[in-house]
């Protein structure tokens, strides 16, 4: 099977909404009328970002997913993506099982892939998406890192650290129960992108960022482009890690099994969680819940912003907390 048939088979489909798609040498889309185009690409690299023997429909998933949950971050709804894929060798039953992932969810966002390129080499995924934010007269409405003011409530959605939790298991570096690890396993290899939150928050939040290299990292981008700096209830996220499902939402310590300094290191450091953190104004908790509730997505406020610059961590107790929590930097890991 050459290349060309490789794309024909697996990866040309018809279009949808694109004036013209997978085929040319270049993808053609019209923007509609008062609208902005929100562009975001993300490459995964076998033995840095996944495992060499991950299920090829769970990193068909994941390569999407990283994408939409930038969409979700910039308040952006996804229209189409380009995949550009090095393969060591055609494998057809591993490429089959790759595109079943890849347009499974795609076909959830109405997200088309109407380009990419295809070429022999390690075991490469690049895609980049297009989505939309509305820009009436001109004027974006996507959510950027830049927004965050002085007396925001800051919060995160979902779940933290659970990610991290699959990624040490899975190097041994601990032993998990079999219902624990399939559940943080599952959040490594098929994060759920918050598209619906991320639309839902449109006029509410101030800023807004993705998780993707751990809280308190992606949280400093967002107090770097604001100006700003925050308070965060370190062990109030902490909680949010999970735990198996035999056993009581957030569990404490000695039921989980993990010390607090455990928890802390994998929620406020790990990386990979692809929720989002934002920022809101007081003023708007009951939007910001019925946003979570419309969306079907929980969200938990962590801490507040702050016009001294800076970052603060608080314990349970509210003392401070003086340890660094390292987040993920691919050339100083």
């Amino acid at each position: 099977m050459g290349e060309f048939d490789l794309i024909a088979r697996y990866f040309t489909r018809p279009v949808r909404h694109a004036a013209l798609g997978v085929g040319d040498d270049c993808a053609l889309w019209q923007p509609a009328p008062g609208m902005q185009l929100a562009i975001s690409s993300d490459m995964l690299v076998v033995g840095r970002h996944f495992f060499a023997d991950v299920d090829p429909a769970a990193l068909g998933h994941k390569a999407l997913a990283v994408n939409l949950s930038d969409l979700a971050a910039c308040g952006a709804r996804p229209l189409a993506f380009t995949l550009a894929l090095a393969l060591p060798r055609i494998d057809p039953p591993w490429l089959q099982a790759f595109a079943d992932g890849l347009f499974a969810l795609a076909d959830a966002h109405g997200c088309e892939l109407i380009g990419g390129d295809t070429t022999a080499g390690a075991l490469t995924i690049c895609i980049t998406v297009f989505g939309e934010v509305p820009a009436p007269a001109g004027q974006t409405r996507a959510l950027l890192r830049s927004g965050a003011q002085a007396g925001d409530d800051l919060y995160v959605s979902g779940t933290l650290g659970d990610a991290r939790l699959a990624l040490e298991a899975l190097q041994g570096q601990l032993t998990l129960p079999a219902a624990l690890l399939a559940q943080a396993r599952q959040r490594l290899e098929r994060p759920t992108p918050r598209v619906a939150l991320g639309l839902a928050l449109g006029g509410i939040a101030h800023a807004a960022i993705d998780l993707s290299d751990g809280l308190l990292g992606d949280l400093g981008h967002v107090l770097t482009s604001s100006g700003v700096g925050a308070t965060v209830w370190a062990d109030t996220a902490t909680e949010l890690l999970s735990t198996p499902s035999d056993a009581a939402p957030h569990a404490p310590a000695e039921r989980s099994g993990f010390t607090l300094a455990q928890r802390r290191s994998w929620v406020l450091g790990g990386g990979d969680d692809y929720e989002l953190l934002f920022t809101a104004p007081p003023g708007a908790r009951a939007s910001v819940q019925a946003a979570a509730l419309a969306s079907q997505t929980p969200v938990t406020c962590i801490g507040q912003i702050d016009a001294q610059p800076g970052l603060r961590l608080l314990d349970a107790n509210g003392q401070a907390l003086t340890q660094h929590f390292a987040s993920f930097d691919h050339f100083a890991a």
